[in-house]
């Protein structure tokens, strides 16, 4: 999960070459950019009954955070530094090779 987060400041920036993600506001709101290579789109995302699926190779980014907010982050397999592409470049390459 991820807390605490400061004003103005954001999360992610990454994208996943297998793992594939389930995100929850569990607890006040922010936005989960999204980005495919092509498409882009913002999630607003508010209310711990919803939750956001965000299947690999996707872009990803998260910004506007309300003051107490918690983001709960469901993956579907164990953390692989070697799995994320923090490289917009290189995560562009990748879904070019790969999809």
């Amino acid at each position: 999960y991820i807390y605490d987060v400061p004003g103005g400041e954001s999360r992610g920036s990454h994208a996943h070459r297998e793992l594939e993600e389930v995100i929850v506001a569990a607890a006040g709101s922010f936005d989960v950019l999204l980005d495919d290579g092509i498409d882009k789109k913002r999630v607003h995302l508010s209310n711990p009954v919803q939750a956001l699926y965000i299947p690999s190779a996707i872009w990803l980014k998260l910004e506007n955070f309300s003051s107490g907010s918690v983001v709960l982050a469901i993956a579907s397999e164990k953390y692989d530094e070697d799995d994320n592409i923090r490289d917009y470049n290189e995560f562009i390459k990748f879904r070019e090779r790969n999809l």
